[in-house]
């Protein structure tokens, strides 16, 4: 039995550098993708595609977090880390205020997790760039968001400590055992 985590947060939490740590201590890891769309998007002349077609950005999103899951079923790994996951599309879109179908809910329950690991917001180490336009108060709203999101879904949320990435790592890993 394949056990799945998912360590997500807002934008500019550590998320990324945690699954690097994860990739670089040989664990099996599902990378975030939302980037990899926004890029693809502009490459077609959508500057920020989460802004200007919201609901196209997520469904895009839904699907391809529904293909990761997939994907790593397939891998011959006892522990599977994603770096976000399917409930945190919408919790996007309702950070936005976006109505969705009701298929996003439907989706994220029957795709489930084993373990939620949630990185606060930390302005000591948050920086904006060009695929993360949200500042630091909008990056605590979205962690709210993602908080409630997991939370109606029946997960056991657990807070990752702030501290160096090895900590940080450690914790998860010491917290799965």
């Amino acid at each position: 039995m394949q056990t799945k985590i998912v360590i997500t947060g807002g934008p500019g939490t550590g998320k990324s550098t945690v699954i690097k740590e994860l990739t670089k201590r040989n664990f099996m890891c599902m990378p975030e993708i939302s980037r990899a769309i926004t890029q693809n998007a502009r490459q077609n002349g959508a500057e920020q595609l989460f802004l200007t077609k919201p609901l196209l950005f997520s469904e895009l999103l839904l699907e391809g977090r529904v293909n990761q899951y997939i994907e790593a079923e397939k891998k011959n790994s006892a522990l599977v880390f994603f770096d976000r996951g399917i409930p945190d599309v919408h919790a996007y879109m309702n950070y936005m205020s976006i109505d969705y179908p009701k298929t996003y809910i439907n989706t994220s329950n029957f795709y489930r997790y084993n373990y939620i690991f949630l990185m606060a917001p930390w302005e000591e180490i948050y920086i904006s760039d060009n695929e993360r336009y949200e500042n630091f108060e909008q990056a605590l709203a979205i962690h709210n968001h993602l908080k409630r999101a997991y939370n109606s879904l029946n997960y056991k949320i657990i807070e990752v400590p702030t501290g160096t990435i090895e900590d940080r790592t450690d914790f998860i890993l010491t917290s799965i055992k």
